[in-house]
């Protein structure tokens, strides 16, 4: 059982920039950026290999944001530029396991003002 911490979450205005970050209790492989919003479905956001070496985002969100880690702090982060109003949500991490992502985070509440 891995369990998944966020933090970093906020109020900023348009334009301005966070960064997430998700402490791990221990090593992780694949680990995901999701993000939800009342009255929508989950969005998936990011995710990154175990080796860091591979990446992929959604299309929409691409030169936006970026998804990074630290192995040795068990730490993956989501730098989060040109913020815009409906990127507020609650964002998740999670770790995949097998072929889906079965340990999740809290959430942090990121608010996005013009």
């Amino acid at each position: 059982q891995v369990q998944l911490v966020e933090s970093g979450g906020g109020l900023v205005q348009a334009g301005g920039s966070l960064r997430l970050s998700c402490l791990a209790s221990g090593r992780t492989f694949t680990m995901g950026w999701f993000r939800q919003t009342p009255g929508k479905e989950r969005e998936f956001v990011a995710s990154i290999s175990q080796s860091g070496s591979i990446t992929n985002y959604a299309d929409s969100l691409k030169g936006r944001f970026t998804i990074s880690r630290d192995n040795a702090k068990n730490t993956v982060y989501l730098q989060m530029n040109s913020l815009k109003p409906e990127d507020t949500a609650v964002y998740y991490c999670a770790h995949r396991v097998v072929n889906e992502y079965r340990y999740w985070g809290q959430g942090t509440q990121v608010t996005v003002s013009s």
